[in-house]
C-alpha cells in the first residue's frame, strides 16, 4: 500500500521482527531467520535504516516532488530492455530536448549524479589537449580538476597524481564571489585553446557566469565549449540553440529538474562534438558518449524505435525521471524562470532585513554573509539548522559563507517556513532578529505580488 506524506512516499509491508529479511513473498519473508553473515550475529546487526523528514534547503539536491517518488516506488519489476522500460527511455529523451531547448540528436541521460554527466561529457578531452577552465567557485574548481586529470599525460599523472598540473591546461581563476564575465573570457580564449569550460551557474559561490559571453568567444577563437549546467538547467529559461559555441552540456538529475539523486543526469550533445568523438575517440566505456546513447535510442546520429544494450538501467530509474521531466514541461520553462526569480526575492529582502549581506545573484539559491556581530559563526548556525532537520549549508571553501535553497520550494508557506526556520536560528545565536517586522515585510511581498496580478 502506498501512502503520501509530507511530499514523501512511504511503502507499507507486513511488519517484520528485527532479524528477518524486508522481503515480501519471499521464503526468508515468511518467518525464516535470515543467517547472519560470517563476521556478525544476530546480535551487532544493524537495525533498520530509518531517514528523518527534513528540509532540504540548501544548493542541492532538493526535495523531491511526491509524484516522482511515487512513480519511482511504483514501477514493476522490469529489466533494462523490457519494451516499457525502453519506451520510456525513448520518451524521456524527446522530453530532455524541450527541456534544453535543442535539436541535438544526442541528448540523453547518464546513469548517476551530476558529475556522472559532467565525466561523460569532458571524457571528449584527451591527454596533451589544450584547455581552458574558468574557476570562481568549489564546483568549478572540481570541473577542473576533473578536466586536468583527462588531459594529463602519464608523466603528468606520475608527478601528482590527485592534482595533476599538466601545462596544456589553463586554469583562469575569478575570486570567489565574483561571476565569470565577457573580458575574461575573451582574453583567456583569445589563444585559442582546442576546448574550453565554465559553470554556468557556480553553486559554490552562488554566481551566475556569462553565457552569451563565453559562446561568442568559443565562436570567435574556433574553441569546441563544455558547459556545467548543473544548477541552471530547469531554472533558468535559456535554450541551448541560442549558443553555437558551446558543443557540450551536462547537468544533473536532483536540482532543476527534481528528479532523485542517482537517476539520470541529463547532456546534451552537438553534431561537432559527437564528430570529433568518432574522429579521435575517448578514454571511457562507461560514459561513453556515443555507447551511452545507444540505450536511449540514438544509433549512427539518428533516432531509432528502441535502444540496444550499453550497460544495465534501473526501470525504476525511468520511471522517476520520467515522471520529472513531464512535471517539468507542465510548469513551463519560462514560468518556472519567473518563479524562481519572484521567490528569491521574497527570501532575499527577508534575510537582508536580518542583517545578512546577500552575495549571490541565483535564483534557486542565496549566499550571504552573517551580521558583523555573527561574524565567524557561519558553521556554527549551520549545524545547529541541520541537526533540527532544516538542511542549509556552508560554502565548501572559503570563504565561508551561509547558502540557503529554494529548489522546489516555490510557494509563500514554503518561503515563510524557511525564513521562520532561518530567524528562529539566528535568535537563538543571540542576533536579536524583529520577526515579527520581518515576516511582516515578507508578507507584504506577496500581497504586492497578488495586487499586482
Amino acid at each position: 500500500m502506498l501512502r503520501l506524506l509530507s511530499s514523501r512516499v512511504f511503502i507499507s509491508f507486513r511488519k517484520f521482527d528485527h532479524g528477518e529479511t524486508n522481503l515480501p513473498g519471499t521464503q526468508m519473508g515468511r518467518g525464516r531467520k535470515a543467517k547472519a553473515g560470517p563476521n556478525m550475529t544476530d546480535a551487532n546487526i544493524p537495525p533498520r535504516l530509518l531517514i528523518p523528514e527534513t528540509l532540504a534547503a540548501g544548493p542541492g539536491p532538493g526535495n523531491t516532488d511526491a509524484r516522482v517518488l511515487a512513480a519511482f516506488v511504483n514501477a514493476g519489476m522490469a529489466d533494462h530492455m523490457q519494451p516499457d522500460v525502453l519506451r520510456g527511455m525513448v520518451e524521456c529523451k524527446e522530453m530532455l530536448r524541450t527541456v534544453w531547448g535543442t535539436k541535438n540528436i544526442h541528448t540523453f541521460g547518464v546513469a548517476g549524479t551530476g558529475w556522472s554527466g559532467l565525466d561523460s561529457m569532458i571524457s571528449a578531452v584527451l591527454p596533451g589537449d589544450e584547455v581552458v577552465i574558468f574557476v570562481n567557485g568549489t564546483f568549478s574548481g572540481i570541473d577542473g580538476l576533473s578536466l586536468r586529470m583527462k588531459a594529463s599525460s602519464r608523466v603528468d599523472l606520475a608527478a601528482n597524481p590527485m592534482d595533476p598540473q599538466p601545462a596544456n591546461v589553463t586554469t583562469v581563476l575569478v575570486p570567489h564571489g565574483q561571476s565569470v564575465g565577457a573580458s575574461v573570457i575573451d582574453a583567456a580564449l583569445a589563444k585559442k585553446p582546442k576546448w574550453a569550460m565554465m559553470a554556468h551557474w557556480e553553486t559554490g559561490s552562488g554566481r551566475i557566469n556569462d553565457l552569451r559571453a563565453f559562446s561568442d568567444a568559443c565562436v570567435k577563437y574556433g574553441v569546441m565549449g563544455l558547459i556545467d549546467a548543473v544548477s541552471s538547467l530547469g531554472v533558468e529559461d535559456f535554450a541551448i540553440d541560442d549558443f553555437p559555441g558551446v558543443v557540450a552540456w551536462a547537468s544533473c538529475p536532483q536540482k532543476g529538474v527534481l528528479c532523485l539523486p542517482l537517476t539520470y543526469a541529463p547532456v546534451s550533445f552537438s553534431d561537432r562534438y559527437i564528430t570529433e568523438i568518432k574522429a579521435t575517440g575517448c578514454q571511457t566505456f562507461v560514459h561513453h558518449p556515443i555507447l551511452e546513447a545507444r540505450h536511449w535510442g540514438i544509433i549512427e546520429g539518428k533516432d531509432v524505435a528502441a535502444g540496444s544494450y550499453h550497460r544495465t538501467h534501473s526501470g525504476y530509474a525511468v520511471a522517476a525521471f520520467h515522471e520529472a521531466l513531464r512535471i517539468t514541461l507542465q510548469h513551463g520553462r519560462a514560468q518556472k524562470a519567473r518563479d524562481y526569480e519572484f521567490h528569491e526575492a521574497a527570501l532575499r529582502q527577508a534575510v537582508a532585513a536580518m542583517g545578512c549581506e546577500v552575495t549571490s545573484n541565483m535564483t534557486s539559491l542565496i549566499v550571504l554573509n552573517l551580521p558583523a556581530s555573527m561574524a565567524g559563526r557561519e558553521k556554527e548556525l549551520v549545524q545547529s539548522c541541520r541537526a533540527v532537520g532544516f538542511g542549509i549549508w556552508p560554502t565548501l571553501s572559503e570563504p565561508v559563507q551561509v547558502r540557503i535553497g529554494i529548489l522546489n520550494q516555490l510557494s509563500q508557506p514554503a518561503i515563510t517556513d524557511i525564513v521562520t526556520r532561518y530567524g528562529k536560528a539566528m535568535n537563538a545565536m543571540g542576533a536579536g532578529v524583529d520577526m515579527a517586522a520581518v515576516l511582516a515585510g515578507l508578507k507584504q511581498h506577496y500581497v504586492n505580488e497578488m495586487a499586482a496580478a
